[in-house]
């Protein structure tokens, strides 16, 4: 009977410490889902960013951003903003950075930073179908329609005066061709990517771009709050492997042609 009641014993110890011995699997970890960052955009500057019919963003900078972000390792949220709120929404928080055909200058140094420039651009004049003029001076005098704040309306400024009331500024370039087309002014100044398109599309019989004003070259940046280098570095490594794989070179080639 001992014999037979310590054999039990061993062998409920044996089940026991194996039952203990076991231990559970402990759960994978769940991958970390990548930092959401909101970015600010004005959708009117065709082809770089508009609204769509179905009411999307659509065009270049909107495909190239998300490009960027997937390149990132990080994820974006694209919010229309009225251009002239834009800069205010990234100070104030509202943005994490933005791309909108926005111009890099030493200004705009002062109270935020920049990524590597994308994107070369220039200024273009624009007159009535069949107008042509030598020079810029030529300008002066005359009514002249730009977009709030762009490097246009510096231009103009330059040229008419700061306080001129020859200048008529508007939420979008857009807009400022349109008030050309309607000849509530005599000329406008527009970036050349937008001012191309809008023609192309829209005001082909009723607008010339004027040759042979060279402007400086300008360039595009995403922007980002003063002194955010850890964002600022994620979009330039995202646009520097963009550019790498070719991705940059599709997306260009899709809404300018090949390059």
């Amino acid at each position: 009977m001992k014999h037979w009641v310590k054999a039990t014993m061993v062998a409920l110890s044996v089940v026991l410490a194996a039952c203990g011995g076991k231990q559970e699997a402990e759960p994978a970890q769940a991958a970390a889902e990548p930092q959401v960052y909101r970015m600010g955009v004005n959708a009117a500057f065709a082809p770089f960013e508009s609204v769509g019919a179905d009411g999307k963003l659509q065009g270049f900078e909107i495909e190239l951003a998300q490009a960027v972000a997937d390149a990132a390792g990080i994820k974006v949220q694209m919010s229309n903003t009225p251009w002239e709120g834009i800069f205010n929404g990234l100070s104030n928080g509202d943005s994490d950075f933005l791309m909108s055909a926005i111009t890099i200058t030493e200004q705009r140094k002062e109270s935020m930073d920049f990524t590597e420039p994308y994107f070369e651009a220039t200024q273009l004049v624009v007159l009535p179908k069949g107008k042509q003029i030598a020079n810029a001076e030529a300008l002066k005098g005359m009514k002249v329609s730009v977009l709030t704040g762009s490097t246009g309306d510096t231009i103009a400024q330059k040229l008419l005066g700061a306080t001129s009331t020859d200048i008529k500024r508007f939420e979008s370039l857009e807009l400022a061709l349109k008030e050309l087309e309607n000849g509530g002014v005599q000329a406008s100044i527009g970036d050349n990517g937008v001012v191309a398109n809008f023609i192309k599309y829209n005001g082909a019989d009723k607008l010339d771009i004027v040759e042979g004003i060279d402007f400086d070259k300008e360039y595009y940046g995403m922007a980002v709050r003063k002194g955010d280098q850890a964002l600022l570095d994620k979009l330039n490594a995202g646009i520097r492997k963009v550019k790498e794989d070719g991705t940059f070179k599709s997306i260009h080639d899709k809404y300018f042609g090949q390059s």
